[in-house]
C-alpha cells in the first residue's frame, strides 16, 4: 500500500527486498551493529497482524523506516490497546528533507485509527538528538514512567549501558 506520494517523497508498505536494502545503507553508513533478522522479523509481525511496517523512498531509493505496532509493551501505557511507534530511521544521506516528519504523520494517521493516543519511545545518546527534538515539536510529552532498558523499567541507581536499549517512552494525544 502507498501512503504517500509528493515531491521525489514515497511512504510505502515494507516489502520482501527491503530488509537487505536497509541492512545495506545502515551498513555503508557505519551502523555495522544492525542486522537483516530485524527487518525480517518486522515483516513476519506484518503478516501476523501485530503492526504495519513502513518504508520511505526518496527519488525512488529507499531512505528510511518507520513502524507501528498497535499494542505496546512498554511504557505505563503498556498492554492498553495503544499503538506503539518504533524504530524510526532515516539515512544520513537522506536527511533534511523532511522524510522523518512524513513518516511520523503517515504513522500517527495509522495509529489513530486504532486509538487516541500513540506512544513512542526515544533513546538517549546523541544519535537521538534530532529525533529527540521532533518528537517534542510534534506534541509528544514524557509519560513519567523513567528510564527502560531492554524493554523494562530501569531501578533507580542502576547501572546502564547507553546502547539503543535504553529509552524514555512518551505519548501524544491524536485526537
Amino acid at each position: 500500500m502507498i501512503y504517500y506520494d509528493q515531491n521525489d517523497i514515497l511512504i510505502r508498505d515494507m516489502e520482501n527486498q527491503d530488509p537487505e536494502i536497509i541492512t545495506r545503507e545502515e551498513h555503508l553508513q557505519g551502523w555495522t551493529h544492525q542486522k537483516k533478522e530485524k527487518y525480517e522479523q518486522r515483516l513476519k509481525d506484518v503478516a501476523e497482524k501485530k503492526c504495519v511496517a513502513l518504508v520511505a523512498e526518496y527519488q525512488k531509493n529507499v531512505a528510511g523506516y518507520f513502524n507501528v505496532y498497535f499494542n505496546t509493551k512498554c511504557s505505563i501505557f503498556q498492554n492498553k490497546g495503544y499503538p506503539e511507534l518504533i524504530d524510526l530511521g532515516v539515512f544520513v544521506k537522506y536527511r533534511k528533507k523532511g522524510i522523518g516528519n512524513i513518516l511520523m504523520e503517515v504513522a500517527e494517521n495509522i495509529a489513530k485509527k486504532y486509538a487516541d493516543t500513540v506512544i513512542i519511545g526515544v533513546g538517549l545518546h546523541r544519535d537521538y538528538g534530532q529525533a529527540q527534538r521532533m518528537y517534542v515539536k510534534r506534541g509528544f510529552i514524557f509519560d513519567g514512567s523513567g528510564l527502560w532498558w531492554k524493554g523494562k523499567p530501569l531501578e533507580p541507581y542502576a547501572d546502564l549501558k547507553n546502547d539503543d536499549e535504553a529509552a524514555l517512552y512518551m505519548y501524544k494525544k491524536l485526537r
